[in-house]
């Protein structure tokens, strides 16, 4: 049924009602409610198909499962890697995956794409928005805003550099002598750059690399000028935006410069505008932070739709390695539920390393420590970064997730593929929306060819397979890549029947020991409950069902094994690093 123009006319009003007040408190120099206007222009809303929004509705369920990628992980020198990237779907993992987020796949020159050269085009080497649009019809993609800072060639920065007025106020200037003291960030480079203009030596903002150039949001031309991009986005065909290092979005000079009041209120005005032109959209925040820094970006339930839940890589992988899921079993008990309308974004591994941060507070220092040297033993690489006082501390570990399972603390044995399977069970099963990244999927291992060759120690894990190469490798049931990747779609497609994994349904933790990690999923329906179980260690343990109360009135299965259970008050032995998914309906 259409909308008629006056209801359309109502919701137009109530989205300029709604973020005017964000607007004045972003821009109080500016007239709120002529910039209101703007952001909804430039946004490509209209009048006449602005029908509103739905607050708190769930835009997922059981069925999604998202894919982490470059365009440019698989290559074929017959086609263009975004070619090749749909054909690798719709031939290994169409019936698991349902969202691609395909890292940045514009012009870019460093930082593995996160220093985007040019916001309006895709980058030549992986293809065109013609195929971008076309994984867009069986996918759906969720698109980089690499919004905090542009290329040192992007053409505003080129334009600021010679002088262009238009772009004066377009990044963010401070003095060499200024007290910066206080500013946290994730590099060690020094925070500033010299930039040599007509107009005199600048000194411009880079949080992360002088190469990338933060960008002035208290300039509201520069977030005009995002909003007209994602409208540009949706157009092409993507419905989920990943906010890239958002935290750092606002600057103001005298604080940390990370998660201010006009970050968060920023994320506000751009959901506000995006869910107006695109209702089934997805805002998901990156903020590789300690988790109550990272669930702030909740809002009350109007900024991400999603949130990665960045704790649980360190603390999965610490609990595998170490044989106890102590830690790990204390986070989920502290872990909120997400409310209707949000949900956590569940993985392991991604392009980027294995967080630490977020396991601030959980692991100890020696217990960090100790992580840390049997992930080298398997051939890991450590990122640093400059805490509050000046000093270096961890900030992730750069590691081939296939290669961090190749033993535990106390070296390597012959379980590395079932741990690998083990991770991404609990992952898989946690309330929220798996994320696998495609060099998990694939099995695939270190690159320490392309490290050595760049010496950027995020490339140990952004390996290019030739099409040629890996297919055999899937294809052969004898390989390590055939069972992780066989594994992997059996359990997915057993997530899918249930309706106890849906992002949103009941969670709580079971209390066992730390040899084996448990928790209770139940369907919003309140028809289904699933008991996840899984052994972290490398020798068998035994399972007392008496723990776990299975209601007598229903018959119970393990649906891994497809076995029935009998008695409800016997024991159950798990293999190492076996898990299994009990429930009463199947």
């Amino acid at each position: 049924m259409q909308t008629s123009p006056n209801t359309n006319n109502q919701a137009y009003s109530a989205l300029i009602e709604r973020i005017t007040p964000l607007v004045q408190a972003l821009y109080p120099d500016e007239n709120a409610i002529e910039l209101a206007h703007k952001f909804v222009e430039k946004t490509g809303i209209k009048k006449d198909d602005c029908d509103g929004f739905t607050a708190y509705q769930s835009h997922w369920d059981e069925q999604d499962i998202m894919l982490i990628t470059y365009g440019d992980s698989i290559k074929n020198s017959r086609e263009k890697p975004l070619k090749t990237l749909k054909n690798t779907l719709d031939t290994y993992l169409k019936e698991s995956v349902s969202m691609v987020h395909i890292l940045p796949y514009y012009p870019y020159t460093s930082d593995g794409g996160f220093a985007v050269s040019d916001y309006e085009n895709i980058n030549p080497d992986l293809g065109s928005w013609d195929d971008v649009t076309d994984i867009s019809q069986s996918y759906k993609i969720m698109a980089d805003l690499v919004i905090n800072h542009c290329s040192s060639e992007h053409p505003w920065f080129k334009a600021f550099e010679a002088g262009d007025e238009t772009y004066e106020n377009y990044f963010i200037q401070a003095s060499p002598e200024t007290d910066l003291s206080e500013v946290v960030r994730p590099r060690t480079t020094p925070l500033l750059r010299l930039t040599r203009t007509p107009k005199g030596d600048k000194y411009v903002w880079c949080t992360f690399s002088h190469d990338q150039i933060d960008l002035n949001f208290s300039n509201p031309d520069v977030f005009l000028e995002v909003m007209r991009l994602i409208s540009l986005y949706i157009d092409k065909g993507a419905s989920i935006f990943r906010l890239d290092a958002i935290g750092f979005l606002w600057k103001i000079i005298g604080t940390s410069c990370i998660h201010l009041p006009e970050t968060h209120q920023a994320i506000q005005l751009m959901r506000a505008l995006i869910e107006c032109r695109l209702p089934s959209a997805i805002i998901i925040t990156e903020t590789n932070v300690p988790k109550k820094e990272n669930l702030t970006y909740f809002g009350n339930g109007n900024e991400a739709h999603m949130v990665y839940n960045f704790s649980l890589p360190p603390l999965l992988i610490n609990a595998l390695l170490t044989g106890s899921a102590k830690h790990l079993k204390t986070w989920l008990m502290s872990m909120p539920p997400a409310q209707m309308g949000t949900t956590f974004l569940n993985f392991i591994a991604s392009h980027d390393g294995i967080g630490v941060r977020p396991a601030e507070g959980i692991l100890d220092p020696e217990e960090l420590q100790n992580m840390i040297h049997a992930l080298q033993s398997f051939g890991a690489r450590v990122s640093w970064r400059t805490g509050l006082n000046g000093e270096k501390n961890p900030y992730e570990i750069n590691i081939a997730l296939i290669d961090a399972f190749k033993g535990t603390c106390e070296g390597e044995d012959e379980y590395q593929v079932a741990r690998m399977l083990c991770a991404h069970a609990i992952a898989i099963a946690l309330e929220g929306v798996p994320a696998i990244y495609v060099h998990s999927f694939f099995a695939t291992e270190n690159d320490c060819e392309k490290l050595q060759q760049t010496d950027h120690n995020r490339d140990i894990n952004r390996h290019q397979w030739q099409e040629q190469e890996l297919k055999p490798l899937l294809e052969d049931s004898s390989t390590m890549n055939n069972q992780v990747l066989t594994g992997l779609n059996r359990l997915i497609g057993l997530r899918k029947k249930h309706a106890a994994f849906h992002p949103n349904a009941t969670q709580f933790t079971l209390h066992l020991d730390d040899a084996l990690f448990g928790f209770w999923r139940q369907s919003l329906m309140r028809d289904q409950s699933i008991f996840v179980v899984n052994n972290v260690t490398n020798t068998p343990q035994t399972l007392s069902l008496a723990q776990l109360n299975l209601i007598d009135m229903d018959q119970w299965k393990e649906i891994i094994s497809d076995e029935v259970i009998g008695d409800l008050l016997g024991e159950m032995t798990l293999a190492p690093y076996q898990t299994v998914w009990i429930t009463n309906r199947w």
